[in-house]
């Protein structure tokens, strides 16, 4: 999925442009409709070299590209995502806005809402918005004489901001500023107000000494660095959202050792044998770091799915696909949790991992290509 943004050409546009359309509209019961809108299609990208999605056009081929993710196991909503249309925002000032109000959206007091704002796509082959972020809400990483604090894998964003004058305080969950570029305009900083970002403390059910980790999260992973296209148009800007399933923060984020690596000060908390690997004293960690992530976010109100359910969902997402008469891709890799894979049936099963569009696909981080 790491592609590269497509060459720009006017008879691939239109062809892809009327696949699109003739699937999207087929979709919503307007068969009626496909000529006279491919019509339209034609007749703009032959005086113009681009043309416009519709709402409806963009709203369900957003819904679409979350359909054919393959490396999501949370696709049975699909048709729940909220589609927001900032093809307006025209300054990094007034995209900014646009975020911080996704922000408040789709936190939704905790009852997250899955969520996708969506910029201006690029126009002939020029990219005219760019959200340098990662992720909309993504903590800083610092380098100190004794190690990283912070997330390490922020560590050269967290440079390239600090590069631009922005300084954080230098504890393990500073939230990095939003970085947003205009066409080929210098990027530009914007702090996130901080009624904007809610975070959950990590807390153990049982173990009372997990409150001195101090360990939090925030409750929202809005994606910001993929490119969203549909129907040949490319979104480099197209933040998105649902919720988040435990292992995600508890086995990837606050466990792998090249991220917060907590796993030996959770395990030493309990009084495991960290001396060797039989012990298991990693899968105890693990599971005890998810049961706190689980408990606290539902402690707090705010939505979060277990692994065990999530594959229960995907499990009825592949039921009322193949009842649409659709196959579904995956990447069998991603869909599979990192705890206990094998007490699910996604572990059990092979899945075919051809990209189907419209689809998300990943961007190369931009302050890499700076040089920074």
């Amino acid at each position: 999925m790491h592609a590269a943004v497509p060459e720009y050409d006017r008879d691939e546009l239109r062809q892809q442009a009327e696949t699109f359309v003739r699937q999207c509209y087929t979709e919503l019961d307007k068969e009626a409709e496909i000529e006279p809108r491919l019509a339209e299609i034609r007749e703009s990208i032959a005086e113009t070299g681009h043309y416009e999605h519709t709402f409806e056009e963009l709203e369900h081929g957003a819904r679409m590209a979350w359909r054919n993710s393959n490396r999501c196991v949370g696709r049975l909503f699909w048709q729940t995502l909220d589609v927001i249309d900032a093809r307006d925002c025209d300054d990094a000032e007034s995209v900014h806005e646009a975020l911080c109000h996704h922000l408040e959206y789709a936190t939704n007091g905790g009852d997250i809402q899955p969520t996708i704002t969506l910029f201006e796509p690029m126009v002939r082959g020029e990219r005219q918005v760019r959200i340098w972020n990662y992720q909309l809400v993504r903590y800083a990483g610092y380098e100190t004489d004794d190690g990283v604090v912070g997330d390490p894998d922020e560590l050269e964003f967290t440079k390239y901001c600090r590069s631009r004058g922005w300084e954080g305080e230098g504890t393990a969950f500073d939230v990095l500023p939003h970085v947003i570029q205009i066409r080929d305009r210098e990027p530009e900083l914007f702090e996130i107000p901080d009624d904007l970002v809610l975070e959950v403390p990590i807390r153990h059910p049982e173990y009372d000494w997990f409150e001195d980790l101090d360990l939090q999260w925030y409750a929202v992973p809005v994606v910001s660095n993929m490119r969203l296209e549909i129907g040949g148009l490319q979104y480099t800007a197209a933040p998105f959202n649902g919720w988040y399933m435990a292992t995600e923060i508890a086995a990837r984020n606050l466990a792998d050792e090249d991220r917060y690596d907590m796993l030996p000060a959770v395990a030493d908390g309990i009084g495991l044998d960290t001396s060797r690997q039989r012990s298991l004293w990693k899968d105890e960690a693990v599971v005890e770091l998810n049961r706190a992530v689980l408990h606290s976010f539902e402690r707090d109100g705010v939505t979060i799915v277990d692994h065990h359910t999530a594959a229960e969902q995907f499990e009825a997402f592949e039921t009322r696909e193949a009842e649409a008469g659709r196959e579904v891709t995956g990447d069998w890799s991603w869909l599979i949790p990192p705890v206990s894979p094998a007490t699910t049936h996604i572990f059990h099963k092979t899945y075919d991992n051809s990209i189907e569009t419209p689809n998300f696909f990943y961007q190369e981080p931009p302050y890499e290509d700076d040089g920074q």
